[in-house]
């Protein structure tokens, strides 16, 4: 389940059509079983058995240029996220379980061979798959908790140039793979002091994936006894906590208005070292900052189980340009959804559109990869579809 992304570091917040459509804002509305991600008390909502299984697809939509001619456009093909979730809310007592399969981070970009800054990258991958089963508490009618832990796989693929030198005379290509996984939680409340007002909170802990693999290398005008062709090699990569918190105000049963706030911790998220390449150590340094993305949304009911919503959230750039990286070219971004569904007795469905936009990203006091330099614009389109059986 690799994902393009253009900011939010490598994080992956869209993870239903439902709230894709609402900027992201359902951390205090979480009616589907999707909640299971944005907020697993929510899940107490729900009646019965649900099944719920939705894909999401993304392009890249990144361009980058700089001030001495040069220029390269990241592949657009739209790449396939998938979700599944399942709810079950007993019938005589206040508990309900769940299991989500899902991918809340990812990252893949391929700037192809030739981009003026192949030698800091020229394409990479992270796939992130969590398996995340819940419990949640109806404590009150209106106070529900809910957690869970988050067992996490999670494979890395990064390919970069390497430079003509004495010992690559023509430059050669290195590439390194290799899988891990970890263990967290996920933990959310929901209040509903009143039919108009409700209140969320989502928490999600960090984890540390530690990669073990293998790093080759091609161009070596040396033996392989000098610089071998393959080695075992391993890598950390940290994925960061974070919180969300939400408010939904309902000023009739037909509209449904609310305001989310999330913040990433990725001041934690300082380097990747690579450990034991045919090249040596490599270290990838990045330096983030923590960010926030602002989400609002709007649900509006339109009758015999039909609804419309609209949303925006804006993210704020997590990199520094000290510690820019092409492969995954953070950026302040500006998201706008638009979804429409309908729920049934048996199923509900729905649909949303996601775009994200930055006007142009200047590079400049690269010291990690100066060659990355240069501005970066990101235009993209998503969209998510999404089923649910109701049993």
């Amino acid at each position: 389940m690799p994902d393009k992304l253009s900011a939010v570091g490598f994080r992956l917040p869209n993870q239903d059509p439902d709230a894709i459509a609402r900027g992201n804002a359902f951390a205090a509305t979480a009616d589907d079983p999707s909640a299971i991600y944005y907020n697993p008390a929510g899940i107490t909502q729900l009646k019965g058995q649900n099944l719920r299984a939705g894909i999401y697809a993304v392009s890249a939509g990144i361009k980058y240029n700089n001030s001495s001619g040069g220029s390269a456009t990241a592949n657009s093909d739209l790449q396939p996220v998938s979700q599944i979730y399942y709810a079950c809310s007993f019938t005589n007592v206040p508990v309900s379980v769940g299991l989500g399969i899902y991918a809340p981070y990812g990252l893949a970009l391929d700037w192809g061979n030739n981009a003026p800054f192949n030698t800091a990258g020229e394409s990479g991958s992270v796939t992130y798959l969590c398996f995340n089963p819940v419990v949640a508490w109806r404590v009150t009618p209106s106070f529900s908790i809910g957690a869970g832990p988050t067992i996490n796989y999670s494979r890395a693929i990064f390919n970069q140039a390497i430079p003509v030198n004495p010992f690559f005379p023509t430059g050669g290509q290195s590439k390194v793979t290799g899988d891990g996984t970890d263990v967290g939680f996920n933990i959310g409340i929901l209040w509903q002091p009143t039919l108009k007002w409700s209140f969320g909170v989502n928490y999600r802990s960090a984890t540390t994936i530690n990669y073990n693999g293998t790093a080759s290398q091609t161009g070596s005008a040396l033996p392989p006894s000098i610089i071998p062709s393959s080695t075992s090699s391993s890598a950390a990569i940290s994925y960061p906590q974070y919180i969300v918190g939400g408010i939904s105000f309902r000023p009739t049963p037909d509209w449904n208005l609310e305001f989310d706030l999330d913040w990433t911790d990725w001041h934690d998220v300082k380097q990747i070292n690579v450990n034991n390449t045919p090249l040596g150590n490599q270290v990838i340094p990045l330096f983030y900052q923590s960010s926030f993305m602002y989400e609002f949304g709007v649900t509006r009911q339109l009758g015999r189980g039909w609804f419309a919503s609209v949303g925006y959230f804006y993210s704020e750039n997590s990199s520094p340009d000290a510690n820019f990286n092409p492969l995954i070219p953070d950026a302040n971004l500006q998201l706008g959804g638009i979804g429409f569904g309908r729920r049934g007795k048996r199923w509900d469905w729905s649909a949303a559109y996601q775009f994200g936009y930055n006007g142009g990203r200047t590079v400049t006091g690269d010291t990690s990869n100066p060659s990355a330099d240069g501005t970066y614009k990101t235009f993209n389109n998503a969209v998510n579809l999404a089923v649910t059986l109701k049993f």
